[in-house]
């Protein structure tokens, strides 16, 4: 059910940016300690290549129906041969990758991925596990395999996108029951993070929706990204990939009406949603970036779920039902209304146009495998922070209000995106279910947010505004 809603503001000295935080009128109690949520990689297996190498794009078009992309395809789409060529590469920047379990075999995997791809290795590629000890890695524990894929994915494509960043991958241990992830300990190990200074931006692929999850377990799982803001490091997280439902705590039945993701919901970290991109062997476009929707497409219905759909298969975006508008919103409002609006900005997760990944860990034979979804999407812009902070010469933090602002002066590093939706079908309790999300338009939509980027221009955009 949603939950009542009551608006304060928060004093803006408290957060640096004025922000409505809407509660229940009777808020959930505080979870114990050790509580566990459960939340789901943001990722989508969809099968190994035929063969032992990347596919290309008419290979994969050819074996999968669907295009498949490399990194050079990938960095020429957001125009980074041009900063890459000023020597802007990430260099002395370190990108923070948090992922529950990890992968056992990320390092070698990177460095495969490397040398087959022709991305240069990162000066650095870190693992630590401040919440405590990982358990033992297991191919027979599916929920083990499903996040050293979503691993492998962030840690390989944030590399891709600024390839002279460093690598710090943080662990934790897990949950106790099949598919609960402990939250706590994801708080305890970023603020660890955040304390110790190890990194500029933080890339989270993990989601759950709002009302899965409770206002009163929200408010108190906020405390690394107070922290993150007070010491000016950038949080990001993945909008979803259910398009306006999301999974009710089962993680087995969806929501029958618009629902949100969390942590990207909250106004202190950005938000990152999905496009589809349409690019030839060179990584130009054939045509003008889409939202990301797959859930009327049978082909990708069938390499995800096994069936022709329709099943929710589709970018995250909507209006919390947690968090009141942030100020940096205001100018939005129009589309937002009181609500926190997600997602802020976009990029490459269709499964229609998925990435080129290598793994090898137990549970599934090594090779090239394509993925796709939000979990790719966010670990692309967290590269993309990456360059801008080098450009800047230190993190950039909170980079909400700099977006939004680039946004009102037409800035052409943010590209709109004109063209699709998040409105998702499926069939629950014997019944077909429709719910209607939001249409991309020219301007801020709960589709896409802002629009993508050209990084060209965006990157020296964003250092020079969210820098001072």
């Amino acid at each position: 059910m949603y939950l009542a809603f009551g608006a304060r503001v928060l004093a803006a000295g408290a957060l640096g940016v004025a922000v409505a935080a809407t509660t229940a009128a009777r808020p959930a109690p505080t979870p114990p300690a050790q509580a566990s949520v459960v939340i789901t990689p943001g990722t989508w297996r969809l099968q190994q290549e035929s063969r032992q190498r990347p596919s290309t794009t008419a290979e994969c078009e050819q074996a999968m129906q669907i295009a498949c992309y490399n990194p050079g395809q990938m960095e020429q789409a957001y125009s980074l041969p041009a900063l890459y060529s000023r020597g802007i590469t990430g260099k002395g920047t370190t990108i923070v990758i948090v992922d529950p379990y990890g992968s056992p075999t990320i390092a070698s995997d990177l460095r495969n991925f490397d040398s087959t791809e022709n991305v240069p290795d990162p000066p650095s590629l870190r693992i630590i596990r401040p919440a405590g000890k990982v358990p033992a890695f297991s191919g027979n524990n599916a929920n083990m395999v499903g996040w050293a894929s979503e691993t492998t994915l962030d840690v390989e494509y944030a590399h891709t996108i600024a390839p002279g960043a460093n690598i710090l991958l943080v662990e934790t241990p897990g949950g106790g029951s099949a598919g609960t992830v402990s939250m706590p300990q994801i708080v305890t190990a970023e603020n660890y993070v955040i304390g110790h200074h190890l990194g500029d931006v933080i890339s989270q692929s993990f989601v759950a929706t709002e009302q899965a999850v409770g206002s009163g377990a929200i408010n108190s799982l906020r405390g690394a990204y107070l922290a993150a803001y007070s010491h000016h490091v950038t949080v990001l997280a993945g909008s979803g990939d259910s398009g306006a439902s999301g999974f009710e705590s089962n993680q087995r039945s969806y929501y029958t009406y618009p629902v949100t993701a969390w942590p990207a919901s909250d106004p202190l970290v950005t938000g990152v949603g999905g496009t589809r991109l349409n690019l030839d062997a060179n990584g130009n476009r054939n045509s003008a970036d889409t939202v990301w929707n797959d859930t009327y497409s049978p082909t990708a219905n069938q390499l995800v779920n096994g069936n022709n759909g329709p099943d929710p298969l589709a970018t995250g975006g909507g209006k919390s039902a947690i968090f009141g508008r942030p100020s940096y919103q205001d100018g939005v409002r129009g589309v937002a209304r009181g609500h926190r609006g997600v997602p802020d900005i976009s990029m490459s997760a269709a499964c229609t146009s998925a990435v080129n990944v290598y793994q090898s860990f137990a549970g599934q034979p090594a090779g090239w495998y394509a993925l796709c979804g939000t979990s790719e999407a966010t670990p692309l812009f967290a590269g993309i922070v990456a360059l801008a902070d080098q450009v800047a010469g230190h993190p950039l933090g909170l980079i909400n209000p700099a977006l939004y602002q680039l946004a009102s002066e037409h800035a052409p590093g943010i590209v709109r995106v004109q063209s699709g939706n998040n409105t998702v079908s499926f069939r629950q309790g014997g019944r077909s279910h429709t719910v209607y999300g939001f249409g991309a338009r020219s301007g801020y939509n709960l589709a896409v947010g802002l629009g993508t980027v050209n990084a060209q221009y965006f990157v020296p955009e964003l250092a020079r505004l969210a820098g001072h």
